[in-house]
């Protein structure tokens, strides 16, 4: 019993260490080191908060915010909680008592210089310790905005580790990124909800890569363009195909935010 008390007593004490260290000091320390270094150009791949690769672009919408929520939640995708305190304890409990959180919120990914703008998931086992999950960007603004472009990367949380760069408790991805693009829109397909699917190969590189939280994946180096219609009304009054990829690639493969410039 006495073991067991001192034990207890030193992990309470070495907890608000661990936390000051993992959430405080090394994350504002890897901030600086990108600050006065630089980042490593890495096209088509988001970064963590820290500035540390994260994960590669493979999926995109056509469509308007409202319309890329609601056929998200037709295709059973919830939308995700925007980090808090609140959030992040609620997110805590689900994870380590594997309770429900169907909307539990997801890290924040940096591209262009700012986080996601939309994120969605899927849960998978009645946690949000494995889950299926999507961050979005806007592209564009154009003047319909049934014609705004998304662009975003889908992958499948299949565990919580802790991040060998700043020790945080972070989710571990599969490997196989490109079937979560492909089951996000397979999903899609079945509302009735996808007017089109586009395709933009050969921007970057098939191959291998890793991400912030240590993870290697492979990608086939495409995006899918899941164009999204109201109703079924075939391709009448959608963007031509070329139109569209062209503007992906551009926003891609330049260093501005293509957002504000349009």
């Amino acid at each position: 019993m006495k073991r067991f008390t001192r034990t207890a007593a030193t992990v309470l004490l070495l907890f608000p260490a661990y936390a000051v260290f993992a959430y405080v000091v090394m994350p504002v320390s890897w901030r600086q080191y990108h600050r006065f270094a630089g980042f490593p150009r890495c096209v088509g791949v988001t970064r963590t908060a820290e500035g540390l690769s994260a994960d590669p672009l493979n999926v995109a919408f056509v469509g308007s915010a409202a319309e890329v929520a609601s056929a998200m939640r037709d295709a059973g995708w919830s939308p995700a909680d925007r980090i808090s305190i609140r959030s992040g304890l609620r997110d805590a409990t689900s994870v380590v008592f594997h309770r429900p959180y169907a909307t539990a919120p997801v890290s924040t990914h940096v591209l262009w210089g700012r986080p996601q703008d939309l994120a969605f998931e899927q849960i998978v086992g009645g946690s949000p310790r494995q889950r299926h999950h999507v961050r979005l960007w806007r592209v564009n603004q154009p003047a319909d905005p049934r014609e705004t472009l998304w662009v975003g990367a889908a992958s499948y949380d299949r565990s919580v580790g802790l991040s060998p760069y700043t020790g945080e408790v972070i989710h571990h991805i599969e490997t196989r990124v490109d079937a979560e693009r492909d089951k996000l829109v397979a999903d899609l397909d079945r509302t009735g909800r996808l007017a089109r699917l586009d395709c933009m190969d050969g921007w970057r590189d098939a191959g291998r890569g890793r991400n912030a939280s240590g993870d290697s994946y492979v990608t086939d180096g495409s995006i899918s363009v899941a164009v999204l219609s109201p109703a079924s009304a075939g391709d009448a009054g959608l963007p031509a195909p070329d139109a569209i990829l062209q503007i992906l690639k551009a926003a891609i493969l330049g260093p501005a935010d293509p957002a504000a410039a349009s």
